[in-house]
């Protein structure tokens, strides 16, 4: 039973816009959560630095802590193999360089430290890497008929529904389909495949599930594998187990620690991996887990769509394709300095006005026609450079800085046997976040 409002803590939740729900303890304003802490050194938790304990207690805490019995559970699986999606040591000691997780604030540090003329030789660099691969983008928004039941409304009322995630969704389902990844059901029921010809779907970042469940509701998939690290509540897991012949298996684990020819159910079978807006390096782990380890027992990848986001979370040891980053003339520091700028892409509401794939070639043009850009050499620092740009110069510096980013994933998918490419799959006033890695087998004629 909730806590009267009398009776409730004090304390003021800013992301949730409310005091806290919990009951205040005994002679105080405040739950036992948000009490003032005593004068005792608190440690982060070594098993989980989510939250703290007094250096007194901490001997004792890690014996209990739940995420110690939560992380027993999770390592005992058999699909799970640590790190084996990180990208390895012998690839970084080959690249010359030793791995350790770059935040954010070390990016921008690393970018104030570089000289002024260090800064724009490196703009300059990355425009021309972007200017040799901004062809290889194309706008591909697509509504498929196969999806017209959730753009109509036509779905379980209790499902969760959005427009723009469905009109995501759609697109996403619409290039597989285009790809030939998927085919179109006569109804909503039975499908026009046999059973055998209908891939099994692995949905990396899955979430609460429901890109699986609008593939279930619209191609007759039989199969799906939801891999997801975190626990969601209102999952699409109960809604998609009612479905007849349907089997889901839902793999709680990180896709960095998932070795996916472990899987038994999946050994042999056709299939295609799907995700939607996989947060930084969790695409180049996805795409790891897929291609790196084939063999006659590998499960078979027919296609995949992943929607990339949060560019600047990317870290070099986990990138997928250093070689390509290299062969273009950018360092690992460099690469880093990259990262960081794609945040200036969706650090401001631009709206409608930002440029997608044929703005940012208008741009780049634009900038092409007019020559090198006249350098102020009245700014002594890179900080007093980024504050004297304007913020549309910003996000497009940004933007072309993801589509390299995503170009060097595409070009290894390429290099796996894939055709692979890259497409703005829905217009950047639904999502800035736009752009996805589609890719399916060769035809016989180019294989």
């Amino acid at each position: 039973m909730a806590a009267r409002s009398g009776s409730r803590c004090n304390f003021w939740l800013p992301k949730k816009k409310r005091s806290c729900a919990n009951t205040r303890i005994e002679s105080s304003l405040f739950c036992g959560n948000h009490s003032q802490r005593s004068d005792g050194q608190w440690l982060p938790c070594p098993i989980d630095p989510s939250h703290s304990v007094l250096q007194e207690n901490l001997e004792s805490h890690v014996k209990r802590c739940p995420l110690l019995k939560q992380n027993a559970a999770l390592s005992g699986q058999v699909f799970y193999q640590k790190g084996i999606n990180a990208g390895n040591e012998e690839e970084e000691e080959k690249m010359g360089s030793c791995y350790s997780v770059v935040t954010s604030e070390m990016k921008r540090n690393l970018v104030y430290s570089m000289s002024v003329s260090e800064f724009h030789q490196l703009i300059k660099k990355i425009e021309a890497v972007h200017c040799s691969i901004r062809n290889d983008i194309e706008d591909s928004h697509l509504s498929p008929e196969a999806c017209n039941i959730w753009f109509n409304k036509e779905i379980d009322r209790r499902l969760p529904f959005q427009e723009k995630h469905v009109l995501q969704q759609g697109s996403i389902l619409g290039n597989l389909e285009k790809i030939g990844a998927f085919k179109r059901c006569n109804t909503n029921v039975e499908c026009c495949e046999k059973d055998d010809d209908v891939p099994a779907v692995v949905e990396f970042g899955a979430g609460r599930g429901y890109l699986t469940q609008m593939l279930a509701d619209c191609y007759g998939v039989k199969k799906v594998y939801l891999v997801e690290r975190k626990s969601y509540k209102l999952k699409a897991d109960r809604s998609l187990r009612q479905k007849e012949n349907l089997v889901l298996e839902r793999m709680r684990i990180d896709i960095e620690d998932l070795n996916l020819n472990a899987v038994e159910s999946l050994q042999g079978v056709p299939y295609v991996a799907v995700g939607k807006h996989l947060c930084g390096p969790a695409t180049d782990l996805s795409l790891r887990c897929c291609l790196s380890r084939q063999d006659d027992e590998s499960p078979v990848l027919r296609g995949l769509a992943i929607a990339t986001c949060c560019h600047h979370l990317c870290q070099w040891k986990s990138y997928i394709n250093k070689e390509y980053i290299i062969g273009m003339g950018i360092s690992k520091d460099e690469f880093h300095a990259l990262t960081w700028f794609t945040s200036w892409a969706v650090d401001d509401d631009h709206g409608s006005k930002v440029p997608g794939v044929e703005g940012i070639d208008l741009i780049a043009s634009k900038e092409e026609e007019e020559g090198d850009k006249v350098e102020d050499d009245s700014l002594s620092s890179v900080e007093e450079v980024v504050k004297k740009m304007k913020p549309m110069e910003r996000a497009v510096l940004g933007f072309k800085c993801k589509q390299i980013i995503d170009a060097g994933r595409m070009k290894w998918v390429k290099k796996h046997g894939l055709d692979s490419k890259l497409v703005k799959y829905i217009p950047a006033s639904i999502s800035p976040e736009n752009t996805l890695l589609v890719a399916g087998k060769l035809s016989p004629v180019l294989a």
